[in-house]
């Protein structure tokens, strides 16, 4: 599974990945370190899926307004917001990785949907390997202990 997740790149340069118009999974980290090639790293602090029909680059876009306060419409960028408060600090050791699976979210076929049931079962296997190996969810997976900055009394 691991081979098939782009390399690490910059937040700032996830526009370039090939297979952002599909739906598929997304993995952020934060880290001081370069990060080239992907692995399950401590420093990943989220695990994302989308099946919309903006695929991959749409549920990107909501992750970077939400973290960059312009709106707070997606839940694991609402907790990420919460310890990175100050986008201009962290921009620069912000990584993404993604899994994208080709398929027809517009307009599906039995097969496309199949795709797709194939997207929340990657996710599901993302964090179990995370899990496996450190033995709690990602960071800002972790419902339990991941406030949101948009239920933080200002």
């Amino acid at each position: 599974m691991i081979d098939r997740f782009t390399n690490w790149v910059k937040w700032e340069d996830r526009n370039e990945l090939k297979g952002l118009k599909y739906p598929g999974i997304y993995c952020i980290a934060v880290s001081d370190k370069t990060l080239n090639k992907f692995k399950f790293i401590k420093e990943l602090e989220y695990i994302g899926m989308t099946n919309s029909k903006g695929g991959l680059r749409s549920r990107l876009r909501q992750f970077d307004y939400t973290i960059k306060m312009k709106r707070t419409n997606h839940g694991g960028a609402d907790r990420f917001l919460y310890k990175y408060e100050n986008y201009d600090e962290v921009k620069d050791n912000i990584y993404v990785a993604i899994r994208s699976f080709e398929c027809n979210a517009k307009n599906p076929t039995p097969n496309d949907l199949r795709i797709m049931g194939e997207i929340t079962k990657c996710e599901y296997d993302c964090w179990a390997i995370y899990i496996e190996k450190f033995g709690i969810y990602p960071k800002f997976n972790n419902l339990k202990n991941a406030p949101k900055y948009s239920k933080k009394s200002k």
